[in-house]
């Protein structure tokens, strides 16, 4: 219903119509008589989640109508709200994170309102989605904070806030859950034993890590303005958006560097040592915090709402892409590898003796 209500209030309120008005009107009556029946029909989630969820999907949906119609892909949806929003919104970067929003939150809102429905654990979706969350919500605050639409804070702004007090609210309450693992004792002995060169997956993604590790230590410096020659050509061959003045990108690589160094050291460490139980979730929340910062870097790299002296030259997009997509597609392979063959980050309980 997000894309009818959009449009219907966008010509109520843009074209002042009485007739629009009308039916915006109608529309969310309807909308409320159909989940009262709905609640009286099924019992109602007890969890507080699913409420909150359901909201933001909706409002997922409305971000979805703003990436497309600032593309100029439809148009008479939010019109009136591209005219008087934060100019934060109309940035490359705030593109993408609209187009991340409407597609990928939405699904991860969707997956867990159906696991609450159905009473299936959703810890591991949630924890994918606070990452994701949370990278979101750091970079785009502290960007509006610092970069050239610092001044233009508005209201709009303040109800943002609101819903990043929501969704630490939601964070907590995820972390809050029991984790659902149930490995036997068998598997996680099995799992102790083989060295490293036993497990070549493990391996790899060792080799991966280190490397990984330099690279953000380096695009961490780049932000910081590093007068190496290094960093100057690095800029100017294959990422001047580091430069772009939205600070965005700046705030971006230094969270990066702040967040994902150190992750990338205590992975080693799980990788290594048996029994860190922590590591499932640690891979979770990383690999949905690097997922949208890629998918937001990548795009705003590349997108016309980045000034043309900012973006990625023509020359150089084969290498950006392949170094940025490896960059973001091996976490994924390693979080899948924790959350479904964790015997060997698992401690072994001893099983209770029947008298």
């Amino acid at each position: 219903m997000s894309i009818p209500i959009c449009y219907l209030f966008n010509s109520f309120i843009y074209n002042n119509s009485a007739e629009a008005f009308f039916f915006a009107g109608c529309t969310t009556v309807l909308i409320l008589a159909l989940s009262a029946r709905f609640m009286i029909k099924k019992k109602a989630p007890a969890d507080p989640l699913f409420y909150v969820y359901a909201v933001y999907a909706f409002f997922s949906v409305v971000n979805l109508i703003i990436g497309l119609e600032q593309d100029n892909i439809i148009d008479g949806f939010v019109t009136f709200y591209l005219k008087e929003a934060d100019p934060h919104i109309n940035t490359a970067h705030g593109h993408m994170i609209s187009y991340w929003d409407g597609c990928v939150h939405y699904l991860v809102y969707l997956l867990m309102i159906a696991a609450i429905t159905w009473g299936d654990s959703y810890r591991a979706i949630g924890l994918y989605w606070v990452g994701s969350f949370l990278m979101r919500a750091i970079v785009y605050i502290l960007g509006n904070a610092v970069g050239k639409y610092g001044t233009h804070v508005g209201p709009l702004f303040l109800l943002h806030m609101l819903y990043i007090s929501v969704s630490v609210w939601a964070c907590f309450r995820i972390f809050s859950q029991p984790s659902a693992q149930d490995i036997q004792l068998t598997s996680i002995q099995e799992a102790e034993r083989k060295s490293l060169l036993h497990r070549p997956l493990d391996l790899l993604f060792i080799i991966y890590l280190i490397p990984a590790l330099a690279f953000c230590v380096f695009r961490g410096l780049v932000a910081l303005d590093c007068s190496s020659k290094w960093c100057q050509d690095y800029t100017q061959r294959y990422e001047p958006y580091l430069k772009d003045p939205s600070a965005y990108p700046k705030v971006q690589m230094l969270v990066s560097m702040l967040y994902s160094g150190p992750y990338y050291i205590i992975a080693l460490y799980g990788l290594l040592v048996p029994g860190c139980e922590w590591m499932p979730d640690l891979t979770l929340v990383h690999s949905g915090a690097l997922a949208q910062a890629q998918f937001s870097h990548i795009g705003a790299s590349l997108h016309t709402r980045t000034p043309f002296s900012y973006r990625v030259p023509a020359d150089s997009q084969p290498v950006f892409l392949l170094v940025n997509v490896l960059y973001t597609l091996v976490p994924q392979f390693l979080c899948y590898r924790c959350c479904f063959r964790p015997a060997f980050f698992c401690r072994p309980t001893p099983e209770k003796k029947s008298e």
